[in-house]
């Protein structure tokens, strides 16, 4: 086989992998997959219409974020969500984010900030129409620019293995804890003061989004 043709099959791969990925990422975060729920690879590749190497691929990458569970000769499992653990997770969560939102508002590219004012656009708009999916995506492709832009790659590597975790708690309490309105307006507030290239604006913003996030995961404790 040529390197040609190697090469074309670790990029095809790689790319039904991300897919995979994106997706049961996705389904897990909106608890489609509910949690200390069994994973089967065989009904996965079946239900994504993807197949079984690149959605055992995808899970590996899922239970280093923490998402999934996998179990030596027991199977695969959604984790569980944890009130106590995403404490700790916002402790850390909150000073890596003031880094990358002030390296973003630095670093950033000229279709980089466009995009940013785009995401928050949309962002206020899912949150006036209490649109929860709509947010939870347009929340995805702001981690997503925001790892890319802030051009520090040690920074989105921590990110990653919080995101998940920290979207599907917001998920599955927001309907009694949260106002997504208001937690859509202050990510839009992050993501158009990087536009504009306020550091200070921006990790202010940062910190006023950490502050009621971590409100609401107090208050879901509470119920």
């Amino acid at each position: 086989m040529s390197n040609t043709k190697v090469k074309l099959d670790e990029a095809s791969n790689s790319s039904l992998t991300d897919q995979a990925y994106r997706q049961l990422e996705e389904l897990i975060v909106t608890v489609q997959l509910k949690p200390g729920s069994v994973l089967s690879e065989l009904a996965l590749a079946a239900q994504l219409g993807i197949g079984r190497t690149p959605i055992r691929e995808a899970l590996h990458r899922l239970a280093r974020e923490g998402l999934v569970v996998i179990l030596p000769r027991r199977g695969i499992l959604v984790s569980d969500i944890n009130v106590q653990s995403q404490l700790r997770l916002i402790e850390v969560r909150r000073k890596i984010e003031e880094v990358m939102v002030a390296a973003s508002a630095k670093r950033a590219d000229s279709a980089e900030r466009d995009r940013f004012r785009q995401i928050a656009k949309g962002m206020l708009e899912a949150g006036a129409a209490g649109d929860d999916m709509a947010f939870i995506r347009y929340d995805d492709q702001f981690n997503h620019l925001v790892a890319e832009s802030c051009r520090n790659e040690y920074a989105a590597k921590a990110i990653g293995l919080m995101a998940g975790l920290s979207r599907r708690f917001w998920f599955v309490n927001n309907i009694q804890n949260a106002d997504v309105e208001l937690v859509a307006r202050r990510h839009a507030d992050v993501a158009t003061h990087i536009a504009d290239g306020d550091i200070d604006s921006a990790v202010a913003a940062s910190d006023r989004l950490m502050d009621y996030i971590l409100e609401v995961t107090r208050r879901s404790i509470d119920s």
